[in-house]
């Protein structure tokens, strides 16, 4: 072998070496994928068993019950506004997974090379339409895929996912201050200075392993923190997808660098989304429009060579 079959064939290991790095990387990061896609819908029916529980049984019989009333006017009304909440967002949930994005027409999935510019979890076709790698399907005007519902928000679940993003942070926000009341009436904390709520987690942690405090006072303030994160990252989320519907755009155009101009009427694309009956689509879990895939198609084209 003379010395250019040899520079030859080191450049070839090279290669190969590259690109089993890259194929070990990207297998990792899906199979990372994959768990979350597994482990934030168990996250968050835990979640939502918890609040519920902890609402209707330390709550309700502390802050609002009266001694000697069987049902206090009171208690009705906290129960009729967490129900009316928690029905909402239990029932977006579920239709932003009954009614997901994906194309009926199209189950062909797209060959990616190794140095595919595209994420790992996404692969952009033509016509707005793209392939999710943790879904396996082509989905229509894919914005993102959400872990929590575990496939993909697109054009026909996008209302669905908003109004349950609405709902979920409405629940969060007011079981944070019933959470407070209740620790403030129960534990007698006071939160008129404002560092108390931000000292309130390393303090508990450290008094509930020294022993000082119980351990269901110390998991309602894990809780109170846990609400504080869903409801903001929830409330932010869902104003961040409104101004998208609103310019006719989607987070994937957005990462792909395609946010330049508003296509058509702010009012009219939030019809497309929304329906002409939004309101009750916001009151009620219920269909307000339906989505055909005559009107799917984008007016960006992605294609990779």
């Amino acid at each position: 072998m003379n010395v250019k079959d040899a520079e030859r064939v080191r450049v070839l290991r090279e290669r190969l070496r590259g690109d089993r790095k890259v194929a070990t990387g990207l297998l990792k990061r899906m199979l990372k994928l994959r768990l979350l896609n597994a482990v934030a819908p168990a996250y968050f029916i835990t979640a939502t068993v918890v609040t519920f529980a902890l609402h209707f049984l330390l709550f309700t019989p502390t802050l609002f019950h009266v001694p000697g009333v069987t049902l206090d006017n009171a208690e009705l009304v906290h129960a009729a506004i967490f129900l009316y909440m928690m029905f909402n967002a239990l029932g977006n949930y579920a239709m932003t997974i009954k009614y997901p994005s994906e194309s009926a027409n199209e189950n062909v999935v797209p060959v990616c090379s190794p140095d595919c510019p595209d994420r790992v979890d996404a692969h952009y076709l033509l016509n707005g339409r793209h392939f999710c790698k943790l879904c396996k399907k082509v989905i229509l005007k894919r914005d993102h895929h959400c872990f929590f519902t575990g496939n993909c928000i697109g054009n026909r679940n996008m209302r669905y996912f908003i109004v349950f993003c609405i709902y979920t942070s409405c629940i969060c926000l007011y079981s944070l201050v019933l959470g407070v009341a209740y620790l403030t009436v129960e534990y007698s904390i006071s939160f008129e200075n404002p560092l108390t709520f931000l000292t309130l987690l390393p303090l508990s942690t450290g008094y509930f392993f020294l022993g000082v405090i119980s351990g269901l006072q110390f998991f309602l303030v894990l809780m109170l923190y846990v609400w504080l994160g869903i409801g903001l990252v929830s409330a932010g989320f869902c104003c961040q997808q409104i101004l998208l519907v609103a310019r006719g755009q989607t987070w994937c155009q957005l990462q792909k660098g395609q946010l330049v101009e508003t296509r058509g009427t702010w009012n009219a694309n939030l019809s497309d989304v929304f329906g002409s009956r939004w309101a009750l689509g916001f009151f009620l879990p219920v269909q307000t429009v339906r989505a055909t895939a005559d009107n799917d198609h984008s007016e960006h084209e992605h294609k990779h060579d």
